[in-house]
């Protein structure tokens, strides 16, 4: 459970970057979340903090008496499951109140000192794996006979048991724990340089608008209709990144290297082995969605080739693939958008509907974009006996409900798992986390298709589609794929500079995008782009987003089909939550990872989208 917690908490962190934005005009307390659902205000926080801590004293009585006898095991267990629990509603309020107004320094404040309990909740608790491996497989199983109260921590204390060559001792464990704070420095600077501190540059557009290219302006203005201002935009935004491409290598590679360091200090022969064997996912998922991807770039080919056709350019280049293939005046409010959602959920059964349209009015999300906000869009379901929350910054279009309906697959995952798990087994990795928002969003496009009045609305959805593909599962592959590589080579004790990191991704990049093959071409200045990407500070986690609309594209195409069983074998992954291991039951429910066939399945649903594109397009 603590390490999914913790898991969970970091991808927020690295979710998006915060900017600005004009406050919408529907915006009011209906569309904002209910905060007083996890504290009243600071003061109530601030008292339970120092309940945590009080907590986390008495923890310090159960280092080295856990084998005395079964019932100090089981009040040492519950009482450090109800530190992680109490942790996980005070992170949610710090997070949620920070990022409802990123300007607020309470809201700095606050989460400062979330993640000040954190780092203290991690040292007080590490002497439990080696007291558990101490007391090893015969009386642990003694343990869980004579108390049955004793089940929901089964399959975490047989998962400590299953990693007994890669835990150390007692001491060993502290000081690793101790060591935790002092070992986020690359992700720190990358973030502090890159949010706050790079000096963006500024480029006059053809309506003679003079703009700051950061990070926010380079997503709006990389999907502008004008080809020389798309140029313009990307020279200036990947020029700058160039300019700074040593000290990224600097930091990156001191990320690598920490990596590799852990490997080797938890007896693992490389980093990829170390973050898989966490959740125990066997290597062939990681090697089979590189070389499954490698061998479908043809696909991810004909894409382009339709793209440049419906751009109308004869020389695609790497600035032409975010804009938007079909526009129109199409919008939909936030009410319309829920309600779409939850016509496109019906195939999930009756209680999913019935679950999702409650709770879609219960204040669980802050809807509307404002000033210094938090941009993107994200869910947390870790505050187990409260709700899950959800951020968005609806803007009224089709993408805008197709992350609605994305984040609401997440928010009723965390509901039906809390609901049927004891907290212990309830936080689910992202591995099965991101099955149940791409499943959501087969649906809808589905749904879409069916009440679509014409062939400008058909192609606004199946080009949305189109690109979520592109983005969620060929670009996420590609990044695994670079990620690979250069943490073998650290692994091997190799040097990484800016330049050499570069290099790699450049190469990447070049293959995936059909470089060679005359597809489309790519400049070298644009090659910094790893440096850009946050996640790679995360190790090994962006896979999971492709392996997640793999899984969720096969789920949802069965189920659509109504094929027997196929709607219980999925709703009872998310039931599950973290209670078994997220490959056994993703493989359980019908879906092996680590084989072509659902890899094959993406190939063919972004095969069926461009066929039904082009029909329309033939049309005209």
């Amino acid at each position: 459970m603590q390490k999914h917690l913790i898991a969970s908490l970091l991808v927020l962190a690295f979710a998006f970057p915060a900017s600005g934005f004009a406050a919408h005009s529907n915006d009011n307390e209906a569309q904002r979340w209910n905060l007083t659902d996890l504290y009243a205000n600071r003061a109530a926080w601030n008292a339970d903090a120092k309940n945590l801590e009080t907590q986390l004293v008495q923890l310090q009585k159960c280092s080295g008496h856990l084998g005395d006898k079964v019932s100090s095991f089981k009040s040492c267990l519950d009482l450090n499951a109800d530190i992680l629990k109490r942790y996980a509603r005070l992170a949610t309020y710090a997070s949620q109140f920070r990022d409802q107004d990123t300007g607020d320094n309470e809201g700095q404040d606050i989460a400062q000192n979330a993640d000040i309990l954190g780092s203290k909740l991690e040292e007080a608790n590490s002497f439990f794996r080696p007291e558990i491996l101490k007391l090893g497989q015969k009386k642990i199983d003694a343990y869980l006979n004579q108390d049955k109260s004793l089940a929901s921590y089964r399959f975490g204390l047989h998962d400590i048991l299953r990693g007994a060559q890669h835990t150390l001792d007692k001491k060993g464990e502290e000081l690793i724990a101790t060591f935790g704070m002092a070992m986020n420095a690359p992700a720190a600077v990358y973030s502090t340089l890159s949010n706050a501190e790079m000096p963006w540059p500024k480029v006059t557009l053809s309506d003679g608008q003079q703009v700051t290219i950061d990070q926010a302006a380079y997503t709006k203005y990389r999907a502008s209709p004008n080809r020389a201002d798309r140029k313009l935009v990307f020279d200036a935004f990947w020029g700058k990144w160039k300019e700074f491409e040593r000290s990224y290598g600097v930091t990156f590679y001191e990320q690598l290297k920490r990596d590799a360091v852990y490997a080797k200090v938890r007896n693992y022969p490389d980093s990829l082995t170390h973050a898989l064997d966490g959740n125990n996912i066997p290597r062939a998922v990681y090697d089979t969605l590189v070389d499954q991807t490698r061998a479908n770039l043809p696909t991810l080919h004909r894409y382009f080739k339709l793209r440049a056709k419906m751009l109308g350019v004869q020389d695609l280049r790497y600035f032409d693939i975010y804009p938007q293939l079909v526009s129109g005046n199409f919008t939909y409010s936030i009410d319309d958008g829920v309600k779409l959602m939850l016509s496109s959920v019906k195939p999930l059964g009756d209680d999913y509907v019935n679950a999702i349209t409650k709770a879609s009015t219960a204040r669980w999300m802050d809807v509307y974009p404002r000033p210094r906000k938090r941009s993107g869009a994200y869910m947390s379901g870790v505050a187990y006996d409260v709700h899950p929350y959800i951020l968005l910054n609806y803007n009224d279009d089709y993408e805008s409900v197709s992350t609605l309906t994305h984040e609401w697959g997440h928010a009723m995952h965390s509901y039906l798992a809390n609901k049927n798990q004891a907290f212990s087994t309830a936080d689910y990795p992202i591995f099965t986390a991101e099955i149940a928002s791409t499943t959501n969003e087969v649906l809808l496009l589905d749904h879409m298709l069916k009440i679509a009045k014409s062939d400008d609305e058909r192609l606004l959805y199946l080009g949305s589609a189109l690109e979520n593909l592109r983005g969620t599962f060929f670009r996420q592959a590609m990044f695994a794929d670079f990620e690979r590589e250069v943490h073998a080579r650290v692994d091997k004790g190799e040097s990484l500079t800016g330049e050499g990191l570069t290099k790699i991704y450049g190469d990447t990049l070049k293959r995936y995008h059909g470089d060679k093959e005359g597809v489309m071409k790519i400049d070298d200045v644009y090659a910094t782009e790893w440096a850009y990407i946050p996640h790679f500070y995360n190790r090994f986690y962006v896979f999971q987003y492709a392996t997640s609309i793999a899984a969720g594209s096969m789920f949802a195409d069965e189920i659509l089909k109504s094929q027997a069983g196929a709607r219980d074998n999925y709703l009872n992954i998310l039931k599950a939550g973290g209670s078994a291991y997220p490959y056994d039951l993703v493989k359980k429910a019908g879906v092996d990872l680590a084989s072509p066939a659902p890899y094959q399945a993406v190939f063919k649903r972004m095969n069926s989208i461009m066929d039904q594109i082009e029909a329309i397009v033939a049309k005209r």
